[in-house]
């Protein structure tokens, strides 16, 4: 007798992922990050993200406000939130952490 494994992923698979990025919260078809970093540390941060959102071809929303750092990143068609998206999350956790001198 043969197993079966199944071919698909199961359909919480993304919010399995999302779980183990602390700081990211989900908001719809969005997930969310804020950083409290400076001026120079966002600059920095921002050279990083746009390699990595180039790479995966997403493009995140990244502002600076009241001197914190906000991402977001999701369809901006409305559309549910993609591995891409949640691997960009990653990068940016790990950009982060360079940047901030954080392990």
């Amino acid at each position: 007798m043969r197993a079966r494994w199944k071919s698909r992923p199961r359909p919480d698979y993304l919010s399995d992922a999302l779980t183990l990025l602390s700081g990211w919260t989900r908001d719809g078809v969005q997930i969310k990050r804020v950083l409290p970093i400076d001026d120079f540390q966002h600059a920095a941060l921002t050279e990083r993200v746009k390699v990595a959102a180039d790479a995966l071809r997403l493009r995140p929303e990244i502002r600076r406000l009241d001197g914190r750092t906000q991402i977001s990143l999701g369809a901006t068609d409305g559309g549910a939130i993609t591995a891409g998206e949640v691997a960009l999350a990653a990068r940016i956790e790990d950009a982060y952490r360079t940047v901030t001198g954080r392990q």
